[in-house]
């Protein structure tokens, strides 16, 4: 099926409001940070290596030299290397951002990742516990640090105890968060091995819903059009419904053309596009803003993933 007749055929009446509602007032809202910045957008557990392009990763290394008092730029090179599994080079990175940017949490539990993931021989060495304490300190909620601080009560045979903080953790643990899936089955695999019985204590466990700040902008409530302007929409036959849709979507991507550093546009892109059914253009959408923008690929993955745009 072409994605045009996914449009005109599969498209809902509520898809269709909600896609009106948010251009009528596309505002700019505050991003949505706290995967990278204060949990990763990785999940806590096990990460999966990614074949970065070598190209990239020359990229981002430019970039450390042409700005080398930026934490940003060392941060997203110490997250390349940790996803080519090269941990002693991500440390190196990651090093680098928290001398300059020592008040992230973030910055610190992503450090004690990478120490942890470079040692081949403790299982939690001490340099890796620093880093952890150090985010904690700063931030006594960072999802990554609190996931570590964890297992180290799992390595030291604390099983009940490590279950419980990472039961603590899932109950903090927002919607669509991208570790959710990972720290259940740590809590289930554990508890498991130890003979503690977790089942219906993890079917009882729900993520809590996202506050409004953090509410990503891909799917944050917009502050309404007027009752009037809904009810004249709504009232239009829906192939005019669909037609001002188009046009909406296509008056987006020519401001983007224009102004293509707005990068919660590229995120309503991509919402657009999925709505549609235009997965393949969303996903072309998550390239071209991040391609744009590499300072906020981070941000525009993590958007991409909670839409379920492919290859996000």
């Amino acid at each position: 099926m072409s994605e045009s007749n996914k449009m005109a055929g599969g498209m809902t009446g509520t898809n269709r409001a909600i896609l009106i509602a948010a251009f009528v007032l596309l505002a700019a809202a505050i991003g949505y940070a706290i995967w990278r910045d204060s949990a990763g957008d990785s999940a806590v557990a096990a990460p999966e290596a990614a074949a970065a392009p070598a190209d990239q990763l020359a990229a981002l290394e430019a970039r450390t030299k042409a700005e080398p008092d930026n934490p940003e730029a060392w941060k997203m090179l110490g997250e390349a290397r940790f996803d080519l599994e090269n941990f002693p080079a991500a440390i190196a990175a990651y090093e680098k951002a928290v001398a300059l940017s020592p008040q992230s949490a973030g910055l610190w539990s992503a450090l004690g990742e990478a120490r942890i993931y470079a040692s081949r021989s403790d299982p939690f060495p001490a340099e890796a516990l620093t880093a952890f304490q150090k985010s904690i300190a700063l931030d006594p909620k960072d999802p990554r640090a609190r996931y570590f601080l964890a297992v180290k009560k799992d390595v030291e045979k604390d099983h009940k105890g490590a279950i419980e903080d990472w039961f603590a953790l899932l109950a903090d643990t927002p919607q669509g968060a991208p570790w959710e899936e990972n720290l259940r089955r740590t809590i289930e695999d554990v508890g498991k091995i130890n003979k503690i019985d977790v089942a219906a204590r993890l079917a009882a466990t729900r993520p809590r819903a996202l506050t409004a700040d953090e509410m990503p902008v891909a799917a944050r409530a917009i502050p309404g059009p007027s009752r009037a302007d809904m009810e004249a929409a709504s009232q239009l036959p829906k192939g005019q419904q669909d037609a001002m849709i188009q046009g909406m979507v296509d008056g987006l991507e020519t401001k983007l053309k224009a102004n293509p550093a707005d990068v919660d546009r590229w995120i309503m892109l991509m919402r657009s596009r999925m709505t549609l059914g235009e997965s393949a253009k969303a996903a072309q959408a998550l390239k071209d803003g991040i391609a744009a923008n590499p300072g906020a690929a981070a941000r525009l993955k993590a958007q991409a993933q909670l839409l379920g745009v492919p290859g996000a």
